[in-house]
């Protein structure tokens, strides 16, 4: 680099410190790759070497992927002590290679970088100046300083009266179709809900723009650096409202170096069953209740049945009956057991075989003259064993205590819902067993999975049968290596002292052993491992969109948070499911009661001041009280509205119109549009997933949850709900068009007149 390139003393000397660090990522980028290369090639190792192999493996991947996501935009600010020390920060912590290890980059998320985000001119807590730092890969393009230390007269040519040119840049920048991190731009009361406690649960409201999403991703990486060994083993669940979002905000935490997240919508969170289907809003609403986890703890008991009168089985050219009241005491004495379903049939099996046996025994081994039993324990055992060997008897009790799988109850419970719910809910759920699963099905699962539970012994045969495989071609391999010698030497004299000395496989390891050092190794990470199993205890839960959530959906999710250790994250004027509980009291009252935190973001980033007056206006006419976040920007630009008898023609020529020459621009508009209006429009396909990337999109409101755009046009607002319209309304950071062929709704008449 020459100093023509650079003539600024500042801009060159940080441009020379970002190219030593990246000399140093390169290094350790070499590194990392060699060091998983070599374990990998280790081959079989003892069982202590092979777990040290598999965490130094684990640990350099992990490396890697960071090191990789942040390529290009590694270091971001510096902070000027009043000591007069100099602290870089950026994305990811780096060290020097001295003796003492010196920290060379600070991690954003360690203690000593907190005043680059909370410092300020009356509060400066230590520091003369806080610099900004933009890059465009690993070039140094500007400089921003913020003087915090008014007595300090040194001065830069880069210094920024405001403060605000970097917050203002990021906010007026062209979107992407994927979420940016905001690390270099987190404000003081972003960054006190980041790094609040991780215990507990901690509930985030914001209206739209106000960054909740991306505080809550930060406050995910923050905690899995704060909690690194707890967060690693048990992971962290990221809950959205729909695949589009998920795909939205996929790329932010990988940009803060964490890659250990399971990100997954409700209608992913149980194993087996991938869904995006979506009920009619009366379906959703009854199957979300929490009155449905009743439901079916009752379809539960009725499964677990009485004779209709009694039930004969054949044994030993005898004819035994299980009759009403037999069984009765044998349901009875099991349910005593408060064991699920499934687990519990091992007890039913019993009590019917110990009954049966009475039964045989009191009929072959009673002394006809004093009554006594003749019998004693030995053969008792025998007449128990013998009857259960009998088909006859296992398939008496398969009727009357079926084992059950949680997708074979919901089904043929959806499929005949009568006389569990009433008349208008039965209908409104009812479907045809051939159905596919939806969204609001998925927390049906779950409580039908808890209320059957596992039958463990049926998994301990399975293991033990696939155990006993693995010994047997154990053996094989030992006795074929056995052959193998046997022949080498078998010309050789018996006193051969070669010979005698050799030794063989079978000499120091047995087959048992051989199998088990042979296991197949999970090298699944905790993420992987929980997104298969359904009892996975994660180590904290984050929700987006949680006011959207059912009561059933909350069941499923408090399972997999036993120690209530999560963030919540919505608001409840944005409520738009049938089936969303909206208040946060409602929500977490019988979970936690009254113990949980509350916190508020009032200040809308994203949406100009224009647009935001015209959102609030339509949620105003409905909720007089509402108070909308405050807008940081104005745009200067008015939203507009056209009236139309060719809608989809308007809509393509509105696209042309709005679309902006970088960013992204939405169509959001209802479901039943979306086919004639993609017609018009080139690359869109309606009734796909959108691609967030693509420079137009088609959405309905619930679609957009979330998301931001530059530019959207709202396509037929009177076929809304005001708190869809409110969503509508609220994702474009610049220009917002509106489009309709009936009347608009009042309030938005009058707000864009």
């Amino acid at each position: 680099m020459s100093n023509s390139e650079f003539p600024d003393d500042e801009l060159r000397r940080e441009q020379e410190f970002i190219d030593g660090l990246y000399a140093r990522v390169d290094v350790l980028r070499g590194d990392a790759e060699v060091s998983v290369t070599d374990a990998l090639a280790q081959g079989d190792t003892p069982m202590q070497a092979r777990l040290e192999r598999d965490i130094l493996v684990a640990e350099r991947s992990g490396l890697l992927a960071a090191l990789n996501a942040v390529d290009g935009s590694l270091c971001f600010g510096r902070i000027d002590l009043a000591s007069g020390d100099t602290h870089h920060i950026g994305r990811i912590g780096l060290r020097a290679d001295d003796a003492d290890r010196t920290p060379v980059l600070i991690d954003w998320r360690a203690d000593v970088a907190r005043p680059f985000y909370l410092a300020t001119g009356l509060t400066p807590m230590g520091l003369r100046r806080r610099r900004h730092i933009s890059t465009e890969g690993r070039r140094v393009t500007a400089l921003h300083d913020e003087i915090l230390d008014l007595g300090d007269e040194t001065r830069t040519g880069h210094e920024d009266p405001t403060g605000d040119a970097v917050l203002l840049a990021a906010l007026n920048s062209a979107r992407t179709g994927r979420m940016g991190d905001i690390v270099r731009t987190i404000q003081a009361d972003q960054d006190r809900i980041i790094r609040a406690p991780h215990r507990g649960v901690l509930v985030v409201e914001g209206g739209p723009g106000t960054g909740k999403t991306a505080v809550a991703l930060h406050r995910a990486a923050y905690l899995l650096y704060e909690h690194r060994e707890l967060l690693a083993r048990r992971a962290v669940l990221i809950v959205g409202p729909n695949p589009a979002f998920l795909g939205y905000i996929g790329e932010v935490l990988p940009s803060l170096g964490e890659t250990g997240v399971l990100l997954a919508t409700v209608g992913e969170l149980f194993p087996g069953v991938r869904t995006t289907r979506t009920d009619t809003p009366e379906a959703a609403a009854v199957k979300g209740r929490a009155e449905m986890a009743d439901v079916l703890a009752e379809v539960v008991r009725d499964r677990q049945a009485l004779p209709d009168p009694v039930i004969t089985i054949e044994h030993d050219r005898e004819i035994l009956m299980l009759d009403d009241g037999l069984v009765t005491v044998a349901r009875e004495r099991t349910r005593a057991a408060k064991l699920p379903h499934n687990a519990a049939r091992e007890h039913f099996e019993g009590h019917i075989l110990n009954a049966l046996t009475d039964m045989v025994a009191e009929r072959i081994g009673t002394d006809p003259y004093d009554g006594s039993n003749l019998l004693d324990p030995s053969d008792i055992t025998q007449i128990r064993d013998e009857l259960a060997e009998n088909p006859e008897v296992w398939s008496a009790i398969d009727r009357l205590w079926p084992r059950l799988t949680p997708q074979r109850l919901v089904a043929d419970f959806l499929a005949a819902p009568e006389g569990y719910l009433s008349d208008e809910d039965a209908a409104a759920v009812r479907r045809p067993v051939t159905r596919h699963w939806t969204v609001a099905d998925v927390p049906l699962l779950d409580e039908a999975a808890e209320l059957l539970g596992e039958d463990d012994r049926l998994a301990r045969e399975r293991a033990e049968r696939e155990r006993q495989t693995q010994i047997a071609y154990a053996q094989g391999v030992l006795d074929v290596s056995y052959a193998s010698r046997t022949f080498e030497f078998e010309d050789k004299e018996d006193d051969d002292p070669e010979s005698s000395e050799v030794l063989s496989a079978h000499d120091i390891i047995d087959a048992e052993r051989f199998a088990e050092r042979h296991e197949e190794e999970d090298h699944r990470s905790a993420a992987e491992r929980a997104a298969a199993d359904r009892t996975w205890a994660f180590g904290h839960i984050i929700v987006d969109e949680a006011q959207e959530l059912s009561p059933m959906a909350w069941r499923l999710l408090m399972r997999r948070s036993p120690t209530r250790s999560m963030t919540l994250v919505g608001d409840p004027a944005q409520t738009s499911e049938a089936g969303g509980v909206g208040a946060w009291a409602d929500i977490l009252g019988p979970y936690v009661e009254d113990r949980w935190e509350h916190t508020r973001l009032g200040v809308n980033y994203r949406t100009p001041a224009e647009i935001m007056d015209v959102a609030a206006a339509v949620v105003r006419a409905e909720h007089p009280d509402f108070e909308p976040p405050g807008s940081v920007r104005s745009t200067g630009v008015r939203p507009w509205a056209r009236a139309t008898d060719d809608l989809p023609g308007a809509v393509a020529e509105a696209v042309a119109e709005l679309t902006p020459a970088e960013g992204r621009l939405a169509v959001i508009a209802p479901r039943e549009t979306h086919r004639a209006l993609a017609a018009r429009l080139d690359g869109v396909t309606a009734g796909a997933e959108p691609d967030l990337t693509h420079d137009v999109v088609l959405l309905d409101p619930r679609q957009a949850k979330g998301l931001e755009f530059d530019s959207v046009l709202v396509v037929e607002p009177g076929r809304y709900g005001t708190s869809d319209l409110y969503v509508a309304l609220t994702r474009a950071t610049q220009r917002l068009g509106v489009l309709h062929t009936g009347p608009l709704p009042r309030a938005l008449a009058d707000a864009l007149a």
